[in-house]
């Protein structure tokens, strides 16, 4: 039986969770996960994070696990750094759902964990494109999932009138981020 092959990445700002891209313009524009390591065949990401996310990606030559992984309900938790200092009461909101646009229609995310960070979590300095500006107040807050819709977090937090600035993924189930540097690959025995 092939034994397979298990990673965990922090994707970095401006990459795309993807090792190519079909579309020539954007192959030729944008960077690929494939320019981090040299990944053995049939690799894939399990999820994804979107290019303006930055964070932990787990990466598996198992097919089956990956779907089961995505598909199972797993805990994921962001941080996020909030345009605006959020109020408890919001805090509140987004933990019993708020409704977001998903394809077209209106979607009501599913009760998670939300919790205000009192100090700025100690993280890799942002990215030089990411424009946070510091004339005015932002907050933190710790956000954990266990469904993954597209750009759900930014989705949510601008539905309660806080846009994401900066959103890293610090854990999905018992994996966590650790001190891994943007671009750091690893290899690891089990994705969970």
């Amino acid at each position: 039986m092939k034994k397979h092959l298990h990673y965990k990445i922090y994707k970095p700002f401006g990459m795309l969770s993807q090792f190519i891209s079909n579309d020539e313009k954007e192959a030729r524009k944008k960077h690929f996960l494939g320019e981090l390591y040299d990944f053995p065949e049939g690799i894939m990401p399990v999820g994804r994070l979107d290019e303006k996310s930055e964070g932990l990606l787990l990466l598996t030559t198992d097919g089956k696990l990956s779907d089961t992984i995505n598909q199972s309900g797993i805990e994921k938790e962001y941080y996020a750094q909030l345009d605006g200092e959020i109020p408890h009461e919001d805090i509140l909101q987004l933990e019993r759902g708020v409704l977001i646009g998903l394809s077209g229609k209106k979607y009501i995310t599913k009760p998670c964990r939300v919790k205000a960070l009192l100090d700025a979590p100690l993280l890799a300095d942002p990215d030089k494109k990411l424009r946070i500006g510091t004339h005015r107040p932002n907050s933190w807050i710790s956000i954990t999932l266990t469904e993954g819709k597209f750009r759900q977090v930014r989705k949510m937090t601008a539905a309660v009138g806080f846009p994401t600035l900066r959103l890293i993924r610090v854990r999905i189930g018992s994996q966590i981020l650790e001190e891994l540097e943007p671009g750091t690959v690893v290899q690891i025995d089990a994705l969970l």
